[in-house]
């Protein structure tokens, strides 16, 4: 009976106890994600030896794999790094030459995982997505507003640009990396339409005066 008790008892150590006590001590960051070191349910950060309380450290950061954890010291909380897309507001941009388009965008991003970059708190208490989506609509104005003719560029051109010219800003202010910018819609507004129209036919300083003209009819 005593053998029987002690070879059971083992069996449960085996089967229980050890799978048990390798969790708690062991941390398993699944692709997709990263772990982030807490003290008390706030991220750790470390900073330069007597570097001033302002100056921007770095947080301990986990790939994804196993590693082991010592959660009476510190604990460790999982954060999504995975790709996400977010689309831009329609934004109403003028070409070089005068061409109006209504453009609708979106970007794709994700965090970057590293201690300096990864901002837990901003991802959780600022819209970085909105953040982001500023920069990134501001450079596509100024872009925009460069080219000439009266159709945007392919995307294979354009998006390249947008990227080019606002990942640097958007990683250092939003912490995350810029991957892809695509323009899914562009078209033409009103506006230009009814400019063309006015200033297509007929003596250009009569068709001036009637563009000048139309607000005080549209009033009247």
């Amino acid at each position: 009976m005593n053998t029987a008790i002690k070879t059971g008892g083992a069996v449960l150590t085996v089967l229980l106890v050890i799978p048990a006590l390798f969790k708690l001590f062991v941390v398993t960051v699944e692709e997709g994600s990263a772990a982030i070191r807490t003290r008390n349910g706030k991220p750790i950060v470390r900073r330069p030896a007597r570097a001033p309380r302002d100056e921007p450290g770095e947080l301990v950061v986990l790939r994804p794999g196993t590693h082991g954890a010592f959660p009476v010291l510190a604990w460790y909380r999982l954060v999504d790094v995975r790709v996400r897309s977010t689309d831009l507001a329609p934004r109403q941009l003028t070409g070089a030459a005068g061409h109006q388009h209504l453009v609708h965008a979106s970007f794709d991003w994700r965090p970057i995982v590293t201690g300096a970059d990864l901002r837990v708190l901003e991802l959780d208490v600022v819209n970085v997505k909105e953040r982001a989506g500023n920069i990134i609509g501001a450079g596509l104005r100024d872009i925009v507003h460069d080219l000439g003719g009266a159709v945007l560029p392919p995307n294979t051109v354009l998006g390249p640009m947008i990227v080019a010219a606002c990942a640097e800003r958007v990683r250092r202010r939003c912490g995350i990396e810029l991957l892809t910018v695509d323009v899914t819609g562009d078209a033409l507004t009103d506006g230009y339409l009814l400019s063309e129209a006015l200033t297509a036919t007929g003596d250009d300083r009569a068709h001036r005066a009637l563009a000048a003209a139309w607000p005080a009819a549209l009033r009247g």
